[in-house]
């Protein structure tokens, strides 16, 4: 609306006066209404209809409309507009044109450098043509004069006329390229009939729709027409305006980037030249120092090739450089050069770790057998054992002896395959597996590589990364792995994996058939020893700042500790009080205070506290009813006590302590099998049917499940039927049947060494587990009595020696 006023279509010369726009309060309406000859020449307009009141510039460019202009400007100025119906037609006749158009006033004739002319013209009056009288050299005709009729109701007229002007205020204000002053011009004409003819001069509309509004004579009719137009051009200009504004931010976040990386990249080629080239360049000059096969430097070229294609502003450019960067990074065929000193490496070997000699001989024979050969895939090692006993300590001290880099990963908790596997490189976000991402940092591709917890790894709905291990530590398969990112094979032959476990019941089967499992048990006393003076107190002065003179822990001390203070199969909860004794030494030193030097068992004690542990209780004299049994634990050996109590009532029993279905068993199977022996072994069966018996574990929060506690209920059973208490110092492990035999059980090595730390004296096991003892060494024997035994008699006679058995059971 109103374009035509501000923005003619044919802009005239800058040295050109133009007049200002008239409105009806400007000039005189009866002359404007009188002036309508009963003959004019006529002008054929092409694109637009002429109101009365309204002012217009055109383009007179046909012979014939400009003999007509200048005719009537040497006259009255008079000319009679009419509009064609078809803009195409460039001889338009009287069938051509519309029958009604309006008597314009020529105002002023400017000559244009194109020979054209531009007049401009006022209307004055509506008229409706008659006849044509002539058509050389220009259009006349013969025209009558056609009035307005004025409203019947002038009050719903101007309330019309209200509407128009609010909605013609709301067009402006959405309409960018129509200025403000518009409005206030709108606000100046206070002519009704003015206002219309104005409004309909500049509406949106095509030349029929306006010629259909100036035929209209009825103003109230017109003011209809003129509303129904405007409302449909408010309501695409709403429409318009609101995707206008939905697309703006969005442009002009874009154009501002545009704006600013075009800034950039000027900048960037003032100082030299353009970044992303020169990051490509130096990616290719690296590519070609790679020692990779000839299958991955093709597959790099053809990848540098597309990122040179590529946008740097574009979000696939840094996916694919990220990419690139990682196949440089990677050590492809670059090895570190194995120490072959096989003595040196033992002599490291057995100082960073006392014992574990299972461990250090295998590592040696895999070194022997690499210098002799020359080539050989790396063994799978799976060190198996409680926790604090060195097993995570080891591979780096491995590493260290065979000169190789260190990584190591930990799996506990581990639920995501593509922890192991990597994302596909074409997801965002995406990253290699935790093995590829180790090797890059290792910048080596035979590294010792630690897997630690393996026993821990979890499973869920986003997959199972232990079965993604088995192509890991399978030396059939680890030679072209695969990884998701990275797309390409890349061997894992040469890296030493050696993994760790405190179980092996969590670990599927499959991968166990792939690792060499060296189970490796807890420490004695002596080896704890050993290890408190070798390594933990001298790595435990440096931590605290304290020099060797300022502290002595001498070996009752330790001992003390080591009894009382702990109660495990590593040497952890140790490294903690022997860190307690160095904070208190600490604190003297720092407070300048005095204390003795010498840390003797009675000071450590009002240092660390009351006792923890005492082994005290197994070595008295039970009451009858309770004995003590040995445990294998993911953690090493324990101690157990089974305790039996007897009620009177009617033969039932019951079992508490959180005890397993095998456990249970066990104790159901023990007193079948006294109940089937009573007379032989002196209970009166009477006592069955008139005794409730209850069996009960200690530390009933913790789980216990297992065959070996077998013998031990047996023997709680008989003396709480005989009133015989078990022998002190005395403990038993193995599983029994009903028939009386005694069955082997395992974890042998980490029973024996609960038995040492609870100071037993005598331990009873099946005949077919003093195999297992045999390859115990034997400094973890000393002070310690074996019995073997075959069937439950002989248990009884050695737990219970007061006790009297008629016959052979």
């Amino acid at each position: 609306m109103f374009e035509e006023i501000f923005f003619g279509d044919h802009p005239e010369d800058e040295d050109a006066d133009f007049l200002p726009m008239f409105s009806l309060d400007e000039m005189d309406e009866a002359n404007l209404e009188g002036e309508c000859p009963p003959s004019v020449p006529l002008l054929a307009l092409k694109n637009t209809v002429l109101f009365p009141g309204v002012v217009i510039p055109i383009t007179v460019g046909r012979e014939k409309s400009v003999t007509a202009v200048n005719k009537a400007y040497k006259g009255d100025r008079l000319v009679g507009v009419l509009s064609q119906k078809d803009m195409e037609e460039e001889h338009p006749g009287v069938d051509d044109l519309h029958q009604v158009g309006t008597v314009a006033r020529i105002i002023k004739i400017l000559n244009m450098p194109d020979g054209t002319l531009t007049a401009i013209l006022q209307g004055r009056q509506r008229f409706s043509l008659n006849k044509m009288t002539g058509d050389s050299p220009y259009l006349e005709g013969e025209i009558t004069a056609i009035g307005e009729t004025l409203p019947k109701d002038e009050l719903e007229f101007d309330a019309m006329i209200d509407s128009i002007r609010e909605l013609a205020a709301k067009i402006i204000e959405l309409s960018p390229q129509i200025p403000t002053e518009a409005n206030m011009m709108l606000k100046n004409i206070s002519s009704k009939s003015f206002l219309l003819n104005f409004i309909s001069s500049n509406l949106r509309v095509d030349v029929k729709t306006k010629q259909g509004i100036l035929e209209i004579s009825a103003l109230e009719e017109k003011a209809q027409a003129i509303l129904k137009q405007m409302n449909d051009e408010l309501q695409m200009l709403e429409i318009k305006d609101r995707i206008e504004n939905k697309v703006r931010v969005d442009l002009d976040k874009q154009q501002r980037d545009y704006f600013l990386n075009q800034q950039l990249k000027t900048i960037q080629e003032e100082l030299g030249g353009n970044p992303q080239q020169q990051e490509i360049e130096e990616l290719s000059v690296r590519a070609k120092e790679k020692p990779w096969s000839e299958k991955i430097a093709k597959d790099f070229d053809k990848e540098l090739k597309k990122l040179r294609r590529i946008n740097p502003q574009m979000a696939e450019y840094s996916v694919l450089l990220n990419y690139l960067e990682l196949m440089l990074d990677l050590p492809w065929n670059e090895y570190t050069e194995d120490n072959f000193d096989l003595n040196h490496v033992a002599e490291v070997l057995n100082a960073d770790h006392f014992g574990l000699d299972k461990v250090k001989d295998r590592i040696l024979e895999h070194l022997a057998v690499l210098k002799l050969k020359g080539d050989m895939k790396a063994p799978i090692l799976c060190l198996v054992g409680p926790p604090g006993v060195g097993k995570t300590s080891l591979g780096k001290s491995v590493a260290t002896a065979l000169g190789r880099k260190y990584i190591r990963m930990s799996l506990g908790g581990l639920h995501d395959e593509s922890e192991i596997r990597g994302h596909r490189k074409t997801y965002i976000g995406a990253m290699p597996g935790r093995i590829i991402q180790n090797l890059k940092k290792a910048g080596s591709s035979n590294p010792v590589f630690i897997l630690d917890e393996l026993d821990k790894v979890g499973k869920d709905f986003r997959g199972d990364p232990s079965s993604a291990l088995l192509e890991v530590l399978d030396p059939e398969q680890n030679t072209t792995f695969h990884d998701n990112y990275l797309d390409m094979e890349y061997d894992l032959s040469k890296i030493l994996f050696i993994a760790t476990a405190n179980s092996l019941n969590t670990i599927q089967p499959a991968l166990l058939d792939r690792m060499e499992i060296i189970q490796i048990s807890g420490y004695s006393q002596e080896e704890k020893l050993e290890i408190a003076n070798r390594h933990l107190i001298p790595q435990s002065l440096e931590e605290h700042g304290v020099q060797e003179n300022q502290i002595e822990l001498p070996k009752e001390t330790l001992e003390k500790v080591i009894q009382s203070y702990t109660k495990e199969s590593g040497v952890r909860s140790l490294k903690r009080k022997i860190d307690g004794l160095m904070r208190f030494v600490a604190k003297s030193v720092a407070m300048e205070k005095e204390y003795e030097v010498n840390i003797s068992p009675e000071k450590a004690e009002d240092i660390l506290g009351p006792t923890q542990y005492s082994s005290e209780i197994y070595k008295e004299a039970q009451v009858p009813g309770v004995a003590v049994g040995l445990a294998w634990t993911p953690v090493g050996g324990d101690i157990l006590f089974i305790e039996t109590s007897l009620s009177k009532g009617k033969g039932q029993l019951t079992l508490t302590g959180n005890l397993g279905d095998v456990m249970k068993e066990s104790a159901s199977t023990a007193l079948s099998f006294i109940k089937a022996n009573a007379e032989k072994i002196g209970i009166d069966e009477e006592l069955f049917s008139s005794t409730n018996i209850h069996i009960h574990v200690p530390e009933g929060a913790i789980p216990k499940d297992g065959p070996s506690a077998g013998i031990t209920m047996l023997t709680a059973l008989t003396s709480a039927f005989t009133g015989i208490p078990v022998r002190p110092y005395t403990a038993m492990t193995g599983e029994i049947t009903l028939r009386g035999k005694v069955l082997p059980v395992c974890g042998i090595k980490e029973k024996i060494l609960a038995a040492r730390r609870a100071g037993i004296k005598d331990i009873i096991l099946c005949a077919d587990n003093r195999k297992h003892v045999e390859e115990v060494e034997e400094h973890y024997l000393k002070g310690l009595t074996f019995h073997y035994v075959m069937k439950m008699e002989e248990v009884l006679e050695l737990s219970v020696p007061e006790l009297t058995i008629q016959a052979q059971v």
